[in-house]
């Protein structure tokens, strides 16, 4: 099973206990959960060699769109200026700049503002661990520990950090993003453009919030987006309904238009359904 998988098989056995009712909003957070496991699931399949290929027998239904130019990207969900610090910061500076700014981590910039690398906070409080005082450790912890060991000697950004750093670009869609800062378990990615200069910065939240779009904000994209936008179509002829997700669409369209619409309303990527009551006219 996968991740997505076990989550959705927790989830139910959860709400299949009547002794254990769901607190206040749970079923609001449950469903957010359910919906970035969803996008992220999504884009770890779309990876070559994560998942077998469905035999004929067992084809899914759903149509299996490329992505449009209305997909959401990192450039939709990104902060700008981004936090940096030169290489040659010294500890005491990122201390002080980590609490004034609320910092989690700050990407590392040379003088052509290219990104070298990443300090978070775990490795300034491993400096500030160690100088405070060395804990006792036996000779496989010591081995273990060598590397965290040798870093936090480091006095500068560019001896603390952690490097190549893991960035985006602004083009790159958010569910890879959202894969990408999951699998490598980072809280904040920075974005460079094609030259590794640093562009801005995006969270966890960032992407999660992205992803996890509300019902009306998911009404009006496929209403602007893709009706009057991408296909030309009448917003009145074309009636949706969404609930948590899940696209209706009624009205009349003929057979190539309703297969267009259909095709990109499923390319949504918090979309988790689509009913088709489209009558051809």
């Amino acid at each position: 099973m996968t991740e997505f998988d076990h989550f959705r098989a927790g989830s139910e056995a959860v709400r299949s206990q009547p002794d254990r009712p769901w607190r206040p909003g749970e079923e609001l957070r449950q469903d957010l959960l359910f919906r970035y496991l969803s996008a992220v699931a999504s884009a770890a399949e779309s990876r070559p060699g994560t998942a077998e290929q469905p035999s004929s027998e067992e084809a899914p239904s759903r149509p299996q769109a490329e992505p449009t130019e209305h997909a959401l990207r990192v450039r939709d969900a990104m902060q700008v200026p981004a936090a940096a610090v030169l290489g040659s910061t010294p500890f005491l500076d990122l201390v002080r700049a980590f609490a004034r700014e609320h910092l989690s981590a700050v990407a590392v910039i040379d003088a052509e503002e290219r990104v070298v690398g990443v300090v978070s906070e775990s490795d300034l409080l491993a400096k500030a661990a160690i100088e405070a005082g060395t804990p006792k450790a036996g000779p496989i912890s010591r081995l273990r520990q060598h590397g965290l060991y040798e870093k936090s000697r480091g006095e500068t950004a560019a001896t603390l950090m952690t490097a190549p750093a893991i960035t985006v670009h602004p083009g790159t869609p958010v569910t890879q993003a959202a894969w990408l800062a999951a699998r490598s378990r980072l809280k904040r990615l920075p974005v460079t453009d094609h030259h590794g200069r640093l562009v801005g910065t995006v969270s966890r939240m960032d992407l999660l919030t992205a992803l996890v779009r509300d019902d009306d904000r998911i009404r009006e994209e496929i209403r602007c987006d893709i009706l009057e936008r991408a296909l030309n179509i009448d917003p009145g002829s074309v009636q949706i309904e969404v609930d948590h997700g899940l696209v209706t669409l009624k009205g009349h369209l003929d057979s190539d238009r309703s297969t267009k619409l259909l095709e990109q309303v499923w390319a949504i990527e918090d979309v988790v359904g689509v009913v088709d009551d489209l009558d051809d006219v």
